[in-house]
């Protein structure tokens, strides 16, 4: 009875009770979100400033484009009110929604991350080798995730689940703009300070070449990568990242996001790095992870999307990608950390409350 839609979408819908009530599916009614009847209209022009949001953000601080576009999908269009309706009379279809709005994170964040990590690329913004090596890792966990949870993961859980691991790296990256923890980042400070100075003769009107003074690759083995950024030298241990990306592309795919909130932590704190290089580094790394993810959900386990919103997000994840690079290098180091812990905190605690308790202690409620 519906064959302009997915086969798992339609089977879903097929599957679920029809009449005007609550979790059930009103023929009578205009279609909305997925095509399905009595579904969420949701309004394009509020979908293309989000985005336009979702792109800078992600794009500045190389974290919570997917968190946003997330906020955005379950709160903001109304999916996850939507979606929790069929909880009790049609689990299978809360499912799918739930699905759905994952996987539509991750198209917005992929599109950010292509973008982003170019601009950076060309800024001299971005450890190359260090965001193939989690790249390399995050291949296998997120195909893995996808065929495992796609259709087992309720949008209860999943909100939970989403708010908890926010809160967590939260509270962890709050720890690292304490005095105790920038005791720990002697040779990212020391690089951010060169770059800010950098900047600051740029604004006075000097003419520096951004990317002479960027990362520059000094020796390559399989068991150390030694850099330099405006200066100061670096190294890592590419075998560590590869673990590392496997694990966080994992915990991306089962949360419908990029991982750029795990990747940030990790690039500051086990790398080491200025958070001048993680934006360009994480965004390389979760462009890999969101294709295989991307691809894994659609193809494999056939994941539907609601093609006229994606289309008008990726519009504004490209006006937001393209503004973010430029504009993040004015930024203090500092409070490019602050910003991450603010949404952190927010995004945390609401889901969190949301999932577990059910009902959210911070607004929209």
């Amino acid at each position: 009875s519906h064959p302009a839609l997915a086969d798992r979408l339609g089977e879903a819908i097929a599957q679920a009770p029809k009449g005007e009530g609550a979790g059930m599916i009103n023929e009578g009614a205009a279609k909305g979100y997925l095509g399905i009847p009595g579904a969420p209209q949701i309004n394009l022009i509020v979908g293309f400033f989000w985005a336009i949001w979702v792109g800078w953000i992600f794009s500045t601080v190389g974290a919570f484009g997917g968190i946003m576009a997330g906020v955005g999908h379950i709160t903001v269009y109304g999916l996850g009110n939507y979606a929790s309706t069929f909880k009790k009379t049609s689990p299978v279809l809360n499912k799918v929604l739930t699905d759905s709005i994952r996987v539509s994170n991750q198209w917005l964040v992929g599109t950010s991350a292509a973008i982003s990590s170019f601009n950076y690329w060309k800024m001299g913004r971005l450890v190359l080798p260090l965001g193939l090596a989690l790249a390399i890792g995050s291949i296998s966990g997120s195909y893995l995730v996808p065929v495992i949870t796609a259709g087992k993961i309720s949008l209860k859980q999943y909100i939970g689940y989403f708010g908890l691991f926010v809160l967590f790296l939260g509270c962890y990256l709050f720890y690292e703009t304490t005095p105790a923890g920038q005791a720990k980042k002697k040779k990212a400070k020391e690089a951010a300070k060169a770059f800010q100075e950098s900047v600051k003769k740029q604004k006075e009107g000097a003419q520096i070449d951004e990317s002479e003074l960027g990362v520059k690759v000094r020796s390559f083995s399989l068991t150390r990568v030694v850099f330099t950024f405006y200066g100061v030298e670096f190294s890592f241990n590419p075998l560590i990242p590869v673990v590392g990306g496997f694990f966080i592309a994992a915990i991306a795919s089962f949360l419908g996001v990029g991982g750029g909130f795990l990747l940030v932590p990790f690039l500051t704190s086990v790398a080491g790095l200025p958070m001048y290089l993680v934006a360009g580094t994480s965004a390389l790394a979760v462009l890999i992870g969101m294709i295989t993810s991307i691809f894994s959900y659609m193809f494999v386990k056939g994941t539907p999307v609601f093609w006229p919103l994606i289309g008008v997000e990726l519009l504004g994840i490209i006006v937001g990608s393209v503004i973010g690079p430029r504009t993040s290098k004015y930024i203090p180091d500092i409070w490019l950390k602050r910003l991450f812990v603010v949404l952190a905190f927010y995004v945390g605690i609401r889901y969190t409350t949301k999932g577990f308790l059910g009902y959210s202690i911070l607004p929209p409620f």
